[in-house]
């Protein structure tokens, strides 16, 4: 049961940057490609779709910086400039949407994906579960992710 409702408040570890999300997410899932790994700091990141228009900084202004993605797309990074913190990554390709790093959430007790993507590149002691959808690599299609968040919480 979710125990938050929105908006939904995060920022980063130094408390430079704030912000809030006017919408409830598109979808939530787990990558595992090794830009993500090195990102976290850990075996994956995690994306918690949103439309764009929904995040609104609140205090101070996140920096930025472009890179290629595993699957050869760009991806804009907004970070905090003082503490480093990745906050919010957009795809170029798809200017409607943002994915907000949600370990920056102030509450993160809610928090379901519903898939995994670049699995390929999973470390080998991470459990990867059938029940959820699950991507060798970067789906062409983001869709079926959206559909099975929206079918768990309609």
């Amino acid at each position: 049961m979710k125990s938050v409702s929105l908006p939904y408040t995060g920022g980063c570890q130094c408390g430079h940057i704030r912000y809030e999300i006017h919408a409830e997410p598109l979808t939530i899932y787990v990558c595992h490609c090794k830009e993500c790994q090195k990102q976290s700091s850990s075996a994956f990141g995690m994306s918690f779709t949103v439309p764009r228009d929904a995040v609104v900084i609140v205090q101070g202004q996140p920096k930025a910086w472009t890179r290629k993605a595993d699957s050869g797309r760009e991806i804009n990074n907004l970070f905090c400039g003082d503490c480093g913190t990745r906050l919010f990554h957009e795809r170029t390709y798809n200017p409607n949407t943002i994915n907000v790093k949600p370990g920056t959430l102030d509450n993160t007790s809610w928090l379901h994906p519903v898939g995994n993507v670049w699995t390929r590149n999973a470390q080998s002691w991470v459990i990867i579960s059938d029940q959820l959808l699950n991507y060798d690599g970067q789906p062409e299609d983001m869709r079926p992710l959206w559909e099975k968040w929206t079918q768990q919480h309609p």
